[in-house]
């Protein structure tokens, strides 16, 4: 599966990313339930405020959930970044993957220069990487 992502989330995710930095942010993106289509990103505090690892604060989490169920959406996207590694899920990453229906998408922060952006699919402790299409908004995906 491929995940078709407009060119400004990224761009939003990576800008997140960079103002954390040196902690790891964090954050979702919700679409339309049973869609697949990611319409609208929501930056999550770090709870941890960590260089190494993210937690959602679970306050706010909570809300977040709330919010979908009210408006009919799901998590379509779980981003998060990481400063000083490859953007590829840790072992910590896995464990706590608990969203099966996502794209997990990691933001490599770790050249200040350019940032490494890659998407997997974490089902059962199973990491399979997908392609990412970034898709300029000129195609009409709703931001």
């Amino acid at each position: 599966m491929t995940l078709r992502i407009p060119r400004s989330m990224v761009d939003e995710m990576v800008e997140h990313a960079r103002a954390d930095h040196p902690d790891e942010a964090c954050g979702v993106v919700a679409g339309p339930a049973g869609s697949d289509r990611p319409e609208r990103l929501v930056r999550m505090l770090n709870a941890e405020r960590s260089p190494t690892f993210y937690r959602f604060d679970s306050a706010e989490q909570l809300r977040l959930y709330r919010e979908l169920d009210a408006r009919d959406e799901e998590v379509v996207v779980v981003y998060h970044s990481h400063t000083a590694t490859e953007a590829y899920p840790s072992r910590t990453d896995v464990s706590y993957a608990g969203e099966p229906q996502a794209h997990y998408v990691l933001v490599s922060t770790r050249d200040p220069d350019s940032a490494e952006i890659r998407s997997y699919r974490i089902v059962d402790g199973t990491v399979t990487e997908e392609p990412l299409d970034i898709i300029p908004a000129a195609e009409g995906v709703a931001t």
